[in-house]
């Protein structure tokens, strides 16, 4: 009996060893919004959890991250700046890439709105901003939420530089910082609408555009190209987009901020059309 019990640990500790990744270390280079908006607190985790492996969240603007990508120094990255993704992966740097959720960005300033924005749509927003000397926060860190904002600019017909510096700030920093600096300064910021969910307590600053097709925000999973960097952790950096687009994650993603705040934060997409597409 004693052998039998010894050959069932014995079974179970190579079952154990079988089932734990080679190489547990694995690095996430992420947009901030996912991390501000506290949705990785929830998944990495439980993909922890699951998976052996263990991850390293660097959360940096989806530019910043994709960098990382091109230089080696990440092994996965969950992103929203759809127009660079597919730069990126053209180039090569990406091996794969899967739609996961979307949001949506929104345009938010002082409940007073001394631009009068409330309710318009975003490009007439942006210029009614411009036109009212109001003071407009940029993250300025060529992050998606950033990459966005500049195209709305553009959209606008206005070149956002050209406007006096007193009224354009660059804050050089994540979603949460920036807003945090915007509730300082009483100024206006575009943002993704989970990060200003879960930080509208502490802010003095309200929703005033919203709704309006351009301000779709996308997010995609992609694993860094061993072909480019051998020494990358591609099979976790897999796992995790197999976690990320797995029916159960996808049904988490679809609950979360429900609770708390009477809304779903993130719209699950894995398996779905591009958001956007007709």
């Amino acid at each position: 009996m004693k052998k039998f019990f010894s050959f069932l640990l014995i079974v179970f500790f190579l079952a154990a060893c079988a089932s734990r990744p080679s190489n547990p270390s694995l690095i996430l280079a992420t947009t901030t919004s996912t991390q501000d908006s506290g949705l990785l607190d929830v998944l990495i985790p439980l993909f922890e959890q699951q998976s052996g492996y263990k991850v390293q969240v660097i959360a940096v603007g989806s530019g910043a991250a994709m960098k990382m990508g091109e230089e080696g120094n990440a092994d996965a990255l969950l992103v929203h700046s759809p127009q660079a993704e597919e730069a990126f992966m053209q180039a090569g740097w990406g091996k794969d890439r899967a739609l996961v959720m979307h949001n949506d960005f929104v345009l938010i300033g002082p409940p007073d709105d001394p631009a009068k924005v409330k309710g318009l749509k975003v490009t007439e927003a942006l210029r009614a901003i411009a036109a009212s000397g109001a003071r407009f926060i940029s993250r300025g860190d060529q992050s998606g939420t950033h990459v966005k904002e500049l195209a709305l600019w553009k959209a606008a017909g206005i070149d956002p530089k050209s406007l006096p510096a007193a009224q354009y700030l660059e804050s050089g920093q994540g979603m949460g910082s920036t807003l945090i600096l915007a509730n300082e300064k009483q100024a206006y910021t575009l943002t993704d609408r989970a990060t200003f969910l879960n930080l509208r307590k502490n802010l003095n600053l309200t929703i005033l555009v919203e709704g309006d097709q351009p301000l779709l925000n996308v997010y995609h999973v992609i694993t860094v190209n061993p072909e480019k960097w051998p020494k990358v952790n591609y099979q976790g950096a897999l796992a995790l987009l197999r976690f990320l687009t797995d029916p159960k994650t996808q049904e988490l993603i679809a609950s979360f901020g429900v609770d708390q705040f009477g809304q779903p934060l993130f719209f699950p997409d894995a398996g779905k059309p591009e958001p956007g597409t007709p």
